[in-house]
This record gives structure tokens, C-alpha cells and sequence, in this order.
């Protein structure tokens, strides 16, 4: 196993197991690579079927960061060697990532994800398949990738449209931060505990009556509870949120055409530094990036398997055109933060273009994830 990722167990009850994962790269915020994604699936295959393993604790190195999202430089590279093409090593992180994901969202035994600090893109997709999802006061979600020139994937076509209030439609345009308040809200998250009591919870865990079947999610949803109801006694810091309370937030998400969203989300007169970052992630975001986020809200897939072949398409189609590298360059590589996107506004990006990025790369009997749901 790479050294990326620690895997252990813990003892739990008289005869159980708890699988926990560590993915460990502090230094780089617990970014997602390639040797993780798929290092983390091989693993969850592997105590799906072991008896022993009662549920997974999914959790990050250090103290900053849950997963900062992918660790996308090796990517750009392999994007700017053969520009305007699909290629193969993007599509293979991809599929890895999406596979794993997937995995998450349908796995047969509880996956406890402890989303402390920083979780964001690739860890937003760790996150929102778990079946017990722990935020904290130190919580920070988004899903920023339109500052990079790709689009809310890892099951953002999903979940992004079932967010009450067109939510899903605002984080996606603007990236805008949000905190465990916010998650719970959106159902991004499940409770809201304290930071400093990871400890105490796993201790707490080893004492559940644990049976190695269905019982064990709703012993952990009412164990969660009880422990989330027990810090608000004590007065610990919970945040008020930043979407849940915002009259103003709501109005910007209506509108009947993504040009009249964005209008009015540049053009809200505001004071308030939240909501002034959200304007000026989207004001320099990629207007091909906006334009995917409407439509797959727009027109959801129809299941959990189709968002993420989907997905997986689009991706690949955001590496061809060369705005996904351009975006990374401009942030991550260069850093002048001076991405040049291909097109200077929303109103500017034609319907060819985003239909291209909807289109499938392969036939549907040779796609990468063509078997996967069945």
C-alpha cells in the first residue's frame, strides 16, 4: 500500500472490526493521487467482503484538511504533452476516482467520514457517498472547480440538483465556502460534532452493540445524534451558517436562464465578504464551466451510475478543449491567476460547444464505466 494511505483496524464489540483509512498528505491537504483513489477501492472491495469488518472510518492526515480535492499537476502535464485530445491518463483518474467514489455511495456496511478542515472537490466526492458524515466548527466545503476550468464532478450532477432552495446551482457557479452548518442543511452532511472529540467518538464506537448487519446504521445515526446533541448542550462553537439564514442568497439562485443568474449574482450590491468572494470566484471562473453547471442541473441524470458516466465524459471533453489545463495553469502551475478562458462571458460560449462537452468520448459498450450500477 502506498504511503499516501494508511489503512489499520480497530476493535469493535465482542467480534467486530472497524476498517479505517488514512489518506495521508498532509502537505498537500490530503489531495487526491492516482495511487489513492485507486489503493482506497481496492481496500473497500476488500472489506466489503471480510465479515470481521463491521463499518470504514474514512479520515484525513493532520489537522487542516479532510481532502483539499484532486492532486490535478500531474494531469496538466500529461494535458499540455498532447493538447486538444482525449487523453488517456486524464480519463484513467478519472474513472479510478469515479469508480471509487461510486463504491462509497453503494457500500453494503456503514462508512463513517470524518470531514474535519478542509473538504473540497475530489473530497466533497469521498464525502457525500458516506453513510454517517461528520462536519465540524472547523469545517470548510466548496466545490471550486470553476476557478479551474472543469465543473462540480464527482457526483455533483447528482446531488447538486437535489439541494433545497437551488443551492446546488449558487456553490457550483460561485465555489462559495460553506461550513458543517450549511452541509447539514444541504445534506452534504449528517452531524455536526467537535473537532476535538474524534478521540472520544472512536473510544465510544469499540462500546456499540455492533451485529455486522443493517442494525449497525441506525446504532451509529442514533449514537451520532446523541453525541451531537450533547456538545450543543455544552455550548460548543457551531457557526451559524452562511446559506441557510441569507434571503439574499436565495433570490440570486432564481432565474429562468444561467445569463440572468450570473446577472444577478455580479450585480447584488453587497457588503458582506462572503458573498463578495462568491461574486469574484465567478466573476474570474470559466464561462464554459458555468454553462456546464446549468444544463447538468438543469437536466439531472436519472441515477447515481448515469451521473457518474456521464461525468466522466464531460471531464475528459474539459481536458480536450484545453480551458481544464488552462485553469490549472493559472492557479496552480504559474500562478498569476490570470486564467485566459476561451470565452470572455457566459453570453459569449456557444451551444455547440457545451453540447460537445456532453457527448460521450466512447460508444456506450467500450465506456470506461460502462458496468458500472450492475
Amino acid at each position: 500500500m502506498a504511503a499516501d494511505l494508511l489503512i489499520s483496524e480497530m476493535t469493535v464489540g465482542k467480534r467486530f472490526k472497524i476498517g479505517v483509512v488514512t489518506l495521508n498528505a498532509p502537505t498537500k491537504l490530503n489531495a487526491l493521487s492516482l495511487s489513492m483513489v485507486e489503493g482506497l477501492g481496492a481496500q473497500l472491495r476488500i472489506w466489503a467482503n471480510d465479515k470481521k469488518i463491521a463499518a470504514v472510518w474514512l479520515q484525513g492526515a493532520g489537522d487542516k484538511a479532510f481532502c483539499a480535492g484532486g492532486d490535478i499537476v500531474d494531469m496538466y502535464h500529461a494535458m499540455v504533452a498532447t493538447p486538444h485530445t482525449v487523453q488517456a491518463e486524464v480519463c484513467h483518474f478519472f474513472t479510478q476516482e469515479y469508480q471509487t467514489d461510486h463504491l462509497i455511495h453503494t457500500f453494503p456496511k456503514p462508512v463513517i467520514v470524518w470531514g474535519d478542515g478542509i473538504v473540497m472537490g475530489g473530497g466533497i466526492g469521498l464525502m457525500v457517498g458516506g453513510s454517517h458524515r461528520l462536519v465540524t466548527e472547523r469545517s470548510r466545503l466548496a466545490m471550486p472547480e470553476i476557478s479551474i476550468g472543469l465543473y462540480p464532478d464527482v457526483a455533483g450532477s447528482w446531488f447538486l440538483p437535489k439541494m433545497p432552495d437551488n443551492a446546488g446551482l449558487f456553490l457550483g457557479l460561485t465555489g462559495a465556502q460553506i461550513n458543517g452548518r450549511d452541509a447539514v442543511h444541504l445534506n452534504m452532511a449528517d452531524h455536526r460534532v467537535s473537532s476535538a472529540k474524534q478521540t472520544q467518538l472512536k473510544a465510544g464506537l469499540a462500546n456499540l452493540s455492533w451485529q455486522g448487519d443493517n442494525h449497525d446504521f441506525a446504532m451509529l445515526s442514533d449514537f451520532f445524534r446523541d453525541h451531537e446533541l450533547s456538545i450543543k448542550n455544552k455550548d460548543v462553537a457551531l457557526p451559524e451558517g452562511y446559506l441557510s439564514h441569507q434571503q439574499t442568497v436565495s433570490d440570486l439562485r432564481a432565474g429562468e436562464s444561467l445569463q440572468q443568474v450570473v446577472a444577478a449574482i455580479l450585480n447584488q450590491d453587497t457588503e458582506d465578504p462572503w458573498l463578495q468572494r462568491a461574486q469574484a470566484n465567478l466573476r474570474a471562473g470559466s464561462p464554459n464551466t458555468a454553462h456546464l453547471i446549468w444544463q447538468m442541473i438543469q437536466q439531472p441524470p436519472a441515477d447515481l451510475a448515469s451521473a457518474f458516466r456521464q461525468e466522466l465524459g464531460m471531464s475528459c471533453r474539459c481536458a480536450e478543449s484545453g480551458e481544464f489545463a488552462e485553469g490549472v495553469r493559472a492557479l496552480l502551475i504559474d500562478k498569476d491567476r490570470k486564467p485566459q478562458w476561451q470565452f470572455a462571458d457566459v453570453n459569449q460560449v456557444p451551444e455547440s460547444v457545451v453540447r460537445h462537452h456532453f457527448s460521450s468520448p466512447w460508444p456506450a459498450d467500450v465506456h470506461p464505466l460502462r458496468s458500472l450500477g450492475h
